[in-house]
C-alpha cells in the first residue's frame, strides 16, 4: 500500500516513525458524464480566467480569497513551516476508554506502519500497552491542509488511526426528535423485542453491497448485448396503517425467512390484553351470564305452571270407591298442601268427600 503520509508518532519523550496509508478503499461503481446525443465524453477543463487559455496541473497553486476578492497565495512550503507541533508529528494528548469516543465523531480510517527498523521496538511497546490498557489514544495531526483530532487503537496486530471531528463539528439533535406526546404501549416494546430476537446478531463479514453487484450486471448484460435484468416486481400490498399488525407482520415473515415457526408466539403477544380490555371482558361476561337468567327463570316457570294445572285435574281422579277408607289421610294432605301451594282448589275436593259418605249411608 502507499503511503500518503509520512511523520513520527510522538509517545511522551519516545518518537516512533511511521508511514501513514489508508486502511479503507471504495467499490463504487464510477460513471463518466457523456453528451446524450453522440456519446462523447464530457470533460472538465481548467482555465485561467485571466488570459482565458487552459493550463496543466503543474501550474497550479493555492490561494486564500479574502473578502473584497483579493487573491493570498499560499504555498506548500507554507503550510509545512507553521509552528505547530503536529506538522509533522501525531501528538498524543492522552488515553481514554474506546466507550468514551463517540461514534458520530469517527471519520476516515488510517494503517500506520512503522517506518524502518528502528521503529519496531517503540512501535511494539505503544500497541502492547494499548492493548493491555483496553484503552485508546486520543491524538491530534496535521493532514492536507488541516490540524484534524485522531484516536489510535489496535487492529490485529497493526496500530490505526481514526480520524475524528471536533466536538463543535457535531450538531446538536435539537430539533430532530418526534413529538415529545407520542406513547408507546407495552405491547408494542413486546413486538419490538420480539423483532429483534428473530432477526438476532449479524455477521458483519457476510455482508456485501447489492447495489454495486446489481449495477456491474447490468454493465456486463449491455456490453454483451443482452437484456439487462429487471426488477423483481413487489407484491401489491395495501398500506399498513396500524404499528401493532405491522410489528406481527414484521415477526410473522422474519420467522417463516429462517424456517420457524410463525404465529405462535406473535398471537400470544398480540392477544395479551391491557388492563383496560381484561376489566371489559369481565364486564361483557357477567352481562351475558345476567340476560341468560330470564331464559333459565322462564322455563322453570312453566313447568311449575305443568305442575299446577295436573294438581287441578287431581281431584276428578279421587272420586273412587277407593278414596273412603283413606279420607281421614287425604284431608289431611289436603289441607296441608292447600296451604303451602294457594293454587289447588281445595273445595272440590271436600265436595267430592261428603258425596262419597252420603251414598254409604244411604247403603
Amino acid at each position: 500500500m502507499r503511503s500518503i503520509w509520512n511523520g513520527a508518532i510522538s509517545f511522551g519523550l519516545v518518537s516512533i516513525p511511521i508511514k501513514l496509508v489508508n486502511a479503507t478503499e471504495s467499490h463504487s461503481v464510477s460513471f463518466r458524464q457523456v453528451h446524450l446525443e453522440d456519446g462523447g465524453r464530457i470533460r472538465y477543463r481548467k482555465v485561467c480566467e485571466l488570459e482565458d487559455r487552459e493550463v496543466t496541473q503543474g501550474e497550479i497553486g493555492k490561494a486564500y480569497e479574502d473578502a473584497d476578492g483579493t487573491m493570498i497565495p499560499i504555498t506548500d512550503e507554507d503550510l509545512a513551516s507553521l509552528p505547530i507541533p503536529t506538522a509533522k508529528t501525531i501528538e498524543i494528548e492522552g488515553f481514554v476508554p474506546a466507550e468514551q469516543v463517540d461514534p458520530l465523531q469517527v471519520d476516515a480510517a488510517y494503517y500506520l506502519a512503522a517506518n524502518g527498523v528502528p521503529a519496531a521496538k517503540p512501535y511494539t511497546l505503544l500497541r502492547e500497552a494499548l492493548k493491555r490498557s483496553g484503552k485508546v489514544a486520543i491524538c491530534k495531526f496535521a493532514l492536507r491542509g488541516r490540524e484534524r483530532l485522531g484516536m489510535l487503537r489496535v487492529v490485529d496486530d497493526v496500530l490505526a488511526m481514526h480520524a475524528l471531528l471536533w466536538p463543535d463539528e457535531i450538531r446538536t439533535t435539537e430539533g430532530v426528535a418526534p413529538d415529545a406526546g407520542v406513547t408507546v404501549r407495552d405491547k408494542e416494546l413486546d413486538l419490538a423485542d420480539a423483532l429483534m430476537d428473530t432477526l438476532g446478531e449479524v455477521d458483519l463479514e457476510s455482508l456485501h453491497d447489492d447495489y454495486r453487484e446489481a449495477v456491474e450486471e447490468l454493465i456486463a448484460a449491455k456490453a454483451s448485448g443482452e437484456e439487462p435484468p429487471s426488477a423483481p416486481v413487489p407484491a401489491a400490498e395495501g398500506k399498513v396503517l396500524d404499528l401493532m399488525a405491522a410489528l406481527e407482520k414484521s415477526v410473522r415473515e422474519a420467522k417463516e425467512s429462517r424456517g420457524e415457526e410463525a404465529g405462535a408466539d406473535v398471537t400470544h403477544l398480540a392477544s395479551r390484553p391491557t388492563p383496560k380490555q381484561a376489566s371489559g371482558k369481565k364486564s361483557t361476561a357477567s352481562t351475558g351470564k345476567t340476560a341468560a337468567a330470564p331464559k333459565k327463570s322462564t322455563s322453570t316457570s312453566t313447568q311449575q305452571t305443568k305442575k299446577a294445572a295436573t294438581k287441578k285435574q287431581a281431584p276428578r281422579k279421587t272420586a273412587t270407591p277407593k278414596s273412603a277408607t283413606t279420607n281421614t289421610k287425604s284431608t289431611a294432605s289436603t289441607k296441608s298442601s292447600t296451604a303451602k301451594t294457594p293454587a289447588k282448589k281445595t273445595p272440590a275436593k271436600k265436595t267430592a268427600a261428603k258425596k262419597t259418605a252420603a251414598r254409604k249411608r244411604s247403603a
